[in-house]
Parts: C-alpha cells; structure tokens; sequence
C-alpha cells in the first residue's frame, strides 16, 4: 500500500472541482497504478489511504474502486475489503472468448471510420512496439500495446463496443503480464499489429476483423504458453 500511496501521491491534482471530473481521475490513477506498481492479487487497497495520497475526498474515489470492480481489476468483499483482484486461468480464458467474438467487429468498424491523428497515433505506436521488441524491452512493450488498444478503441464509432473490448483486456492483464512472453513474440505480435493498421487504414474492414481474430488467437496461444 506503501508503493501505490508514493505513486498517487506524486500524482495529485492541483485543483479539480468537479464531482464527476474528480472520479474519473481517481478512475485513471488507480488504473495506471494498477498497471504499474508492484501490487499482488489480493493486495488490500485503503478508501481512506488513497483519498489521502490524492488529495480528494473518499466519494469519488469509492467510485473510482466500483468501477475498478465492474472491470474486473480490483474486488469488493462486501463489508470487509477492497483487495487488487486474483486473475485465474478460466478468468483470462472467458475474457479472450470475449475478445474473438466482439473485437474482430470493433477493428471492422474502425477501419470504416478511421480518421487522422488517430491513423498516425496508431501507426507511432506500433513503430514503438517495432523499437521495443528488437532490444527485447518488454515493458515498453506491454505499454505501446496498452495505449495501441485505447486508441483503436476510442476511435471505434460504437462507444458502448469499444469499452466492452477494454473491460475484456483488463480482466485478461496483470502489471508486468507482458513479462513472461518469449521475445518472439514481441516480434511477432508486433507485425500482427502492424497488418491490422494497414488493413483499417487501407479501409479494408474484413480483412482488419480476420487479422484481429487471428491476433487474439495466438494472444492466447502466447499466454498460456507463458507462466501466466
């Protein structure tokens, strides 16, 4: 708890008035801390210890960690805790079997939609990935690959379709996940990557939604060939 009151702390908000405002940024600095800090599943997490590390008070933040709940990153013992959550093997498999059925429809829809900056972000994204996976970095890695799929969810005209996808891939992912997969993979993952942004930008939204599916297909390969 120690490490995630450090980190929140160094990201206070100046000043933020809005109430809604204020739980979306509880929201955000929970989730990046969820990814980034060395927390373990069952870990317990303080209402009044990350109100206090960020500055606001404890309702916003109590939405922040409900939300957290609904996406799967943390759990709520009723009465009892908040604990980080516990990701078993079913718990990943039902989030890919999630991910085969609807995102190969979200890349379909993007690349009928697709506009720039969104073409270029993506495509700066996935050279980053390139750069990452030839010095083996996986970190780096893990985190172009996190912020290439907000991007394309973002720009998916379906806003209800690209949340869902994020809801999956968080259900799937722990902080340093990316850590065990071979450096193979980082290569191969990332041309598979970069064969989806050319198929969306090419406006080819078929081959965009098969390339996907073939993506998250060896994402669980990849997976469960690691100690997950």
């Amino acid at each position: 708890m120690e490490l995630l009151e450090q980190f929140l702390s160094e990201r206070r908000p100046e000043r933020v008035v809005d109430a809604r405002r204020l739980r979306d940024l509880a929201y955000d600095r929970l989730l990046e801390a969820l990814r980034t800090v060395d927390l373990q599943p069952g870990d317990p997490l303080s209402e009044n210890r990350i109100s206090r590390a960020l500055g606001i008070s404890r309702t916003p933040v109590r939405e922040a960690l409900q939300q957290l709940a609904s996406d799967g990153m943390v759990q709520i013992i009723p009465g009892r805790a908040v604990t980080v959550a516990a990701r078993t093997v079913q718990d990943v498999q039902d989030a890919l079997h999630v991910r085969r059925l609807i995102e190969p429809e979200l890349a379909r829809l993007v690349a009928e939609t697709i506009q720039e900056p969104t073409i270029s972000l993506l495509q700066a994204l996935t050279r980053e990935m390139r750069s990452a996976a030839a010095i083996g970095n996986r970190a780096m890695w893990s985190r172009a690959d996190q912020h290439w799929h907000e991007v394309l969810c973002a720009a998916c005209p379906n806003q209800l379709l690209g949340q869902m996808v994020l809801q999956a891939r968080n259900r799937m992912y722990s902080r340093g996940a990316g850590e065990n997969v071979s450096e193979l993979y980082l290569i191969e993952g990332t041309e598979e990557h970069a064969r989806i942004v050319d198929a969306i930008v090419d406006g080819r939204g078929d081959d965009a939604a098969r390339l996907m599916a073939e993506h998250i297909g060896l994402v669980r390969d990849a997976m469960f060939r690691a100690t997950y």
